[in-house]
């Protein structure tokens, strides 16, 4: 489950190496924690939408609170009703540096971080959709996680291939459940000693089951 990301290019950046038009006046953080904003691609521009769908919730005396965002879509529920709207019609990009996950004991983890070689930003499949409470929002579809990262967590972002970025987002929904796939090439994987909280990190965040 990832709750923490990296994008360290810049808008005009991301745009040109995704062929996608700028949206001016986009901000986002080099890191991105969820109900934060983050660098999207979709219908054509790169811009920035808040990182979770909201899912409401209520309080044991009924009254609604505030809502959580589901920042990840596992693969195997796309079709529920929670994702099956986006998975058909609002399917985007999400670009990165890279993700990190916890390790470590509970109260003492720390940042793992993984990329892909040479450095260069990727794509991970995103579903996003318009909401009342923070205007629109994306989430993160993740698989089972490879070889390299199974021992500190099961899931992993669905990393795409170049040539799956169109396809991705215009082909028809059989055929992106069909991309849903375990990343099968190398990862860069850097243990730092950064603590997992603090400094705005969140140690956990709503993943749908």
């Amino acid at each position: 489950m990832c709750n923490l990301y990296r994008m360290t290019r810049s808008l005009d950046e991301v745009a040109h190496l995704f062929d996608a038009s700028p949206h001016r006046g986009a901000n986002f953080g080099a890191e991105i924690y969820p109900g934060y904003p983050g660098a999207v691609v979709a219908q054509g521009a790169c811009r920035t939408m808040t990182w979770g769908f909201p899912l409401a919730l209520k309080g044991k005396n009924g009254k609604a609170l505030r809502p959580k965002p589901v920042n990840n879509a596992r693969e195997d529920k796309l079709t529920t009703q929670f994702w099956n709207t986006s998975l058909a019609s609002r399917r985007c990009l999400i670009p990165m540096s890279g993700w990190a996950e916890a390790q470590g004991r509970k109260g003492k983890m720390t940042r793992t971080w993984y990329s892909l070689p040479g450095g260069e930003p990727f794509a991970v499949a995103g579903l996003w959709r318009p909401t009342d409470e923070w205007g629109d929002a994306y989430s993160m579809v993740m698989v089972d996680s490879s070889a390299q990262m199974a021992d500190v967590h099961d899931r992993m972002p669905l990393i795409l291939e170049r040539t799956q970025w169109q396809r991705w987002i215009g082909g028809p929904p059989d055929e992106a459940l069909g991309m849903c796939r375990t990343w099968p090439g190398k990862l860069v994987v850097d243990r730092t000693a950064q603590r997992w909280s603090g400094d705005g990190a969140v140690a956990s965040q709503q993943e749908l089951f």
